[in-house]
């Protein structure tokens, strides 16, 4: 499903947390280096090369304590310096320190949309990754009740883009789908002292394996209940047309299409059948539900959905015979879909639509209205005042914040 890419860390020494003044010399090395790649914000998406991935990870390898203190050095020797040469003589000296440092973890997806339901799914099943169980697997460190910081899961979405928020004192992962086209995962650290280690720069490579780790922690410790991805491409295998190896296209079986779900449920029946079916078989079950006579159908018709069904992988024929059976798969992805269709989205649709019933569902679409219309009425109210965020509490010890 995805690829690593090359991992990146940013210590903050002063100034803007977002600036992109340690990765983007690592560009201009890969670059005068002569490596082809292709840039993913303030880093690398893809190399031309494959070869080349050993030598990237080393340039990005470079930002070391020490070219850090090298860099700084030599512009304290050129700017206006508090010290006076007398101070200097006498052995002053700025010992640099961390403020903050960021450790990134991404991941480019073969299949950007794909990656996004992936990730989605992601954060629906990791609700309750902010624990304190689980923030010490992340971690890979004891949490008592003493522990300082709030334990807990957020869900921020901005705009469309949601991201996946876990706090460890005054640390924090987030996790988001970068750009439409990767999975980045950040550990920031906010305060070494979190982890008994000092802000010294030269405390770096100890903050970088603290950082990395727990990127890769993270990702052990989270757990799909499915792969969304495969539901979708499966899906998308049944609903969308098919181009065969002559170049001639064959209509999908769309999901809303009565004639979709008619010809699905002829498959259901046929399953039954020990010698397979026919031609004038399907025309005589096809025709009622959808409210004609068999005599209606012409045998161009009947031939056009047959053909449908065996290119798509819901039937095919037997061998040296004009019959046809229907496949394992025809007859999961057959019940499943006339299921879904009759029982859930036609049920639950006269449920919202029709009368005015008291149902379960009909009770929380109008408790949602009501909250949505209450929230508008607010927003006018105020103007240009900010709304507070609102928040759900999943658990004593989860909560979502959407903004």
């Amino acid at each position: 499903m995805s690829r690593d890419a090359v991992s990146a860390a940013r210590p903050v020494l002063r100034g803007d947390r977002r600036s992109n003044a340690a990765v983007l010399p690592d560009k201009r090395r890969a670059a005068t280096a002569g490596i082809g790649f292709t840039a993913l914000d303030n880093g690398f998406a893809a190399l031309d090369d494959p070869a080349d991935v050993a030598a990237v990870q080393e340039i990005c390898d470079g930002l070391t304590a020490e070219a850090i203190d090298k860099l700084v050095r030599k512009w304290l020797a050129r700017l206006p310096h508090p010290f006076t040469p007398a101070d200097r003589a006498a052995g002053y000296r700025y010992q640099l320190s961390v403020l903050q440092a960021e450790f990134s973890l991404t991941q480019m997806l073969d299949k950007p949309v794909s990656g996004r339901i992936f990730f989605e799914q992601t954060i629906r099943d990791n609700l309750d990754i902010g624990r304190p169980d689980r923030v010490a697997l992340i971690f890979a460190r004891q949490v008592r009740r003493n522990t300082p910081g709030v334990f807990r899961t957020r869900v921020i979405t901005d705009t469309v883009t949601p991201s996946l928020h876990i706090d460890y004192k005054h640390c924090q992962i987030k996790q988001y789908h970068k750009h439409g086209r990767a999975l980045r995962t950040e550990t920031t650290i906010n305060d070494t002292y979190d982890f008994a280690i000092g802000r010294r720069l030269t405390n770096l490579p100890a903050l970088r394996e603290i950082g990395f780790s727990a990127n890769r922690r993270l990702l052990r410790v989270q757990r799909l209940s499915h792969d969304p991805a495969d539901g979708a491409d499966a899906l998308a295998a049944i609903t969308d047309p098919i181009i065969t190896d002559t170049g001639q296209r064959v209509p999908g079986l769309r999901f809303t299409d009565p004639r979709a779900h008619a010809l699905l449920s002829a498959i259901c029946v046929f399953r039954l059948l020990p010698r397979g079916f026919a031609h004038r078989d399907l025309r005589h079950h096809l025709a009622p539900q959808l409210g004609l006579r068999p005599e209606a159908m012409t045998s161009g018709q009947i031939t056009y959905d047959l053909r449908r069904l065996r290119l798509h992988g819901l039937i095919d024929r037997i061998p040296h015979t004009h019959r046809y059976r229907v496949t394992d798969l025809g007859l999961r992805h057959a019940l499943f879909l006339t299921r879904a269709h009759t029982r859930l989205l036609r049920t639950g649709l006269a449920e919202i639509h029709g009368p005015p019933v008291p149902t379960k569902l009909r009770a929380a679409a109008t408790a949602y209205e009501h909250a949505i219309n209450d929230l508008a009425l607010l927003g006018a109210a105020d103007g240009a005042n900010a709304v507070p965020a609102p928040t759900r509490t999943l658990t004593p010890l989860t909560a979502v914040y959407l903004r």
